[in-house]
């Protein structure tokens, strides 16, 4: 079965082998073979039209736009008085609309808008927290984010690399620890309680520099760039294997989770080395 490390990617039958969701077959694997090739779709599915490339690339532009756009509109309007709310509001309905989508077999363009919407408020507000601590952060973890989901692209392409099956089991358990304990540590600071890691919202942003606080970070990143070499080689099958056209939005919305989150340690890391 075909998985992917994002929780909204790993549930479609669209993308899996002998899958009916999209009522595509795949070729048997054979020696030296990767499982996947170009489909013949069976009668009446073509009707469907099947996902591609552009249908992604599209859709994954329009999600960012439209985190981009309301996430400067929080920058810019939000009040002080109701930035910290906001942003806490924000980053749990970002959590619960991510669990809503795992576990729906299909996804529709108004979620992803509400999504899209609700995750600009909450990279809008971490964006204008640290800004106010450490002027033209921003710009920095902007840059940083497009360079490492730049050049995590063209290794992956260039390279040739191969995700295996237990690569993809490793990254996935490391990433839901990671976030089941970030999600602690949050909840915990919001009542005071400081584990240390600096992954609570006070503490991210000015508490103390550890080397532990630096460690868990970069280990956050390095997972965020493992994370998106996951979502290109899963994108890169579902496209080979024939999937439906509608799926290109999970593939989409995966991909947005991914780079907010990468963009949000960015943020992090960056603060760690300016304090």
């Amino acid at each position: 079965m075909l998985r992917s490390s994002n929780p909204v990617l790993s549930r479609s039958d669209a993308f899996t082998p002998g899958g009916h969701a999209g009522g595509y077959s795949q070729y048997p694997s054979g020696p030296g073979q990767q499982g996947f090739g170009p489909q013949d779709p069976q009668p009446g599915s073509r009707d469907r039209g099947v996902m591609t490339f552009d249908d992604v690339v599209t859709k994954t532009g329009l999600m960012l736009g439209i985190v981009i756009i309301v996430a400067a509109a929080a920058f810019f309007f939000l009040p002080i008085n109701l930035l910290m709310p906001a942003t806490i509001g924000a980053a749990l309905g970002t959590v619960v609309l991510t669990l809503i989508v795992a576990f729906r077999r299909a996804i529709s363009p108004g979620m992803v808008f509400i999504f899209a919407i609700v995750e600009g408020v909450f990279v809008g507000g971490m964006s204008k927290i640290f800004e106010s601590f450490y002027p033209g952060i921003v710009v920095q973890a902007v840059f940083a984010t497009f360079v490492a989901a730049a050049l995590t692209l063209a290794a992956y392409k260039f390279f040739n690399i191969r995700v295996t099956p237990k690569f993809t089991k490793v990254v996935v358990i490391a990433t839901v620890a990671f976030a089941v304990v970030t999600l602690l540590n949050f909840v915990l600071s919001l009542v005071g309680v400081n584990g240390g890691a600096g992954l609570g919202l006070r503490a991210g942003v000015d508490g103390p520099v550890s080397l532990l606080a630096i460690g868990v970070s970069a280990l956050a990143v390095v997972l965020a760039v493992l994370n998106l070499v996951l979502d290109f080689d899963y994108i890169e099958r579902g496209i080979q294997m024939g999937a439906p056209a509608n799926e290109s939005w999970k593939a989409a919305f995966g991909l947005t989770v991914t780079l907010v989150w990468l963009y949000i340690e960015m943020l992090r890391i960056i603060s760690y080395f300016r304090r």
